[in-house]
């Protein structure tokens, strides 16, 4: 349900938010990408408030471990 998205992710841009969701859901997270962009006919709307990053209620505190991960290749 929508009243049990929240937000793990503000992003300067929608290509980051949506790398952010592409790592969430690689994990086995549902993730969705928000922007104000008007549906996409005014990509520069969103500018000032970030595009967010939203998951279930029940994957917030793992989806903000899987965000907040080091990156780093293990050997």
């Amino acid at each position: 349900m929508l009243s049990n998205l929240v937000v793990v992710g503000t992003f300067n841009t929608r290509p980051e938010a949506d790398l952010a969701r592409s790592a969430l859901e690689a994990a086995g997270i549902d993730a969705v990408v928000a922007a104000d962009d008007a549906g996409g006919v005014q990509p520069g709307l969103w500018e000032g408030q970030g595009v967010a990053v939203l998951v279930d209620r029940e994957d917030e505190q793992e989806a903000r471990e899987v965000l907040t991960a080091d990156a780093t290749p293990a050997e």
